[in-house]
């Protein structure tokens, strides 16, 4: 088979290292990729936005499958165009088209989408530019904590939890009057704030069946012990202990199976992944957000733990038998340590040689590649996020300490991550 993943980061890196254990035969393409993509198949210098250039692609490389990674090009129809083009409507595509993937691209959309259905979420309202006034009295008499969430696409950096009103004031005012998240930000969502621990459940479904893979917990914020400023996420961890049966249970019957069920009620045509950003409150598990991808660098986590062959599962998707297939899961637990650029999130340098990469691995650990380029012989640093250290051992401290211990011999300058990954399972 000839298959294009799209995207550049820890997860695509991740796909690619999964799909090339697959016992099918298959050359792999991803656009644009990076430094670790480039080692299972070849790298196409085409933006993962570049929807157009995308298809194009799949018709010179003659594409069969189509593996999505980032958000932005399902938010902007990528299974769409794939669809409506007589050269390439026989590709299968593992991702939802663009109406369905409204439910990532517009938190507004998936609020309405959750109400509903009657899918448990956080109470919500929300405004525009010409609704402000509207919005700053709704802030003025909200209960404290106030969340504010860019209605579009910020790259995992669009929600705000502001602890006082004229916070809140403030941020909202940034959003919608300054344009703080760009074009996300022209539409805000105020929600309520929800106290308990989140977790990642991550599915892929036919729009009828679905499958769920191994559990993760990721961690958003920059500083140790959760503080500071959120990013894309610093590290991850799979399984999650606190998510015991019974809260699983009640996430299956009180959120995932109405999901799917209304993925088929609203005629979305969903086929791929969707993630499910959950919270437990007091027991009770509810919606933070849905994604219509894999996450990362949960998806660091997920793939080594699935003993499955992932390609004979996508292609058991789009023979309609995605409910013959059964998920094996490692009885390992993984630990992946997120490392990034100095000042990420904010401004950082890039353009630094990383150094040990080749050292780093060994048969528990893996070093997948988020952000960093082959110049020449060296490995250069493009981007906030650089590095994934994924490392299984018995338990989450074992495997946390082995992914410290890789870091050991993997260095760029400037370089940053929290050693703090799976603290609260110590």
């Amino acid at each position: 088979m000839q298959i294009l993943i799209i995207g550049s980061g820890g997860r695509e890196h991740t796909l690619c290292w999964k799909l090339a254990q697959s016992s099918y035969n298959n050359q792999l393409y991803i656009t644009p990729g990076n430094a670790g993509t480039a080692q299972f198949g070849t790298n196409l210098p085409i933006a993962a936005n570049d929807v157009n250039g995308i298809v194009a692609a799949c018709i010179t490389h003659h594409i069969t499958m189509v593996v999505v990674g980032p958000e932005e090009p399902l938010v902007l129809g990528i299974v769409d165009l794939l669809a409506a083009n007589e050269l390439t409507t026989h590709i299968q595509v593992i991702g939802p088209p663009k109406f369905a993937a409204q439910l990532e691209g517009s938190k507004s959309f998936a609020k309405a989408f959750m109400h509903k259905h009657n899918i448990p979420t956080a109470a919500y309202k929300e405004f525009s530019k010409t609704t402000f006034d509207e919005g700053m009295d709704y802030i003025k008499n909200h209960t404290l904590p106030i969340v504010l969430k860019a209605d579009g696409l910020a790259g995992g950096k669009g929600v705000i939890i502001c602890g006082t009103h004229i916070e809140a004031m403030a941020e909202f005012e940034m959003m919608i009057m300054y344009s703080k998240f760009g074009d996300a930000g022209n539409k805000v969502v105020i929600e309520q704030f929800l106290d308990g621990q989140e977790f990642s459940v991550f599915a892929i479904t036919d729009g009828k069946h679905y499958k769920i893979l191994p559990i993760a917990k990721d961690y958003k914020k920059i500083g140790i012990g959760d503080t500071g400023l959120n990013t894309g996420g610093m590290g991850a961890v799979s399984p999650v202990p606190f998510v015991t049966d019974a809260l699983y249970s009640k996430a299956l019957q009180q959120i995932i199976i109405p999901t799917i069920k209304a993925f088929e009620a609203e005629n979305m045509e969903y086929k791929g992944f969707v993630f499910f950003g959950l919270i437990d409150v007091n027991g009770e598990p509810m919606v933070i957000e849905y994604n219509c991808r894999l996450g990362d660098p949960e998806t660091e986590v997920v793939l080594p733990r699935l003993n499955n062959d992932l390609l004979e599962i996508f292609i058991k998707l789009g023979e309609g038998n995605l409910d013959t297939v059964t998920i094996e899961t490692a009885s390992e637990y993984a630990a992946t340590i997120v490392v990034a650029s100095g000042g990420y999130p904010s401004y950082y340098n890039v353009g630094y040689t990383v150094k040990g990469l080749t050292t780093a691995n060994d048969e528990a650990t893996t070093v997948f590649v988020s952000g960093a380029v082959q110049e020449g012989d060296n490995v250069v640093t493009t981007s906030g996020r650089v590095l994934a250290i994924t490392s299984l051992a018995s338990t989450i401290t074992g495997a946390v300490t082995k992914s410290k211990a890789a870091l050991h011999n993997v260095s760029f300058e400037e370089m940053y991550y929290r050693t703090d990954i799976g603290y609260e399972f110590e």
